[in-house]
């Protein structure tokens, strides 16, 4: 069974850091893309960042020089570092796999999600 959790999320000040963690579980990690999606109030869920199976990133512009996607095989986790914290980047930020087609920053091309982990960034 594919499972994917979060955790990391909190409160901090504008200017601040966080590191989000994504674990996976059910035989997915290696074989296909992670990528993290963000949902504001209100809002669609917006695409963040992903990282491919060979290692290679992606940001959405908005994030680029402030957020790192990175991969820890060994722990079968993926991360998400973020410096630099702006109020509109307060979410819920959301983990995701099983994209076999498709654009990697369309969230309908995504078969498996985390619950999500709230980000709040004060101003």
């Amino acid at each position: 069974q594919v499972q994917l959790v979060e955790s990391g999320g909190g409160l901090v000040q504008a200017g601040g850091s966080l590191r989000l963690s994504c674990e996976a579980s059910g035989g997915i990690f290696g074989v296909y893309d992670v990528a993290w999606f963000r949902q504001a109030p209100g809002k669609e869920r917006d695409f963040v960042a992903v990282i491919r199976w060979s290692s290679t990133t992606y940001y959405t512009d908005s994030v680029k020089g402030r957020f790192t996607i990175s991969r820890d095989n060994a722990k079968n986790t993926v991360y998400l570092q973020m410096n630099s914290l702006k109020p509109e980047d307060t979410a819920v930020y959301y983990c995701a796999s099983g994209r076999r087609t498709g654009s990697a920053t369309t969230r309908d091309n995504y078969g498996y999600w985390g619950q999500g982990t709230q980000v709040t960034v004060s101003s």
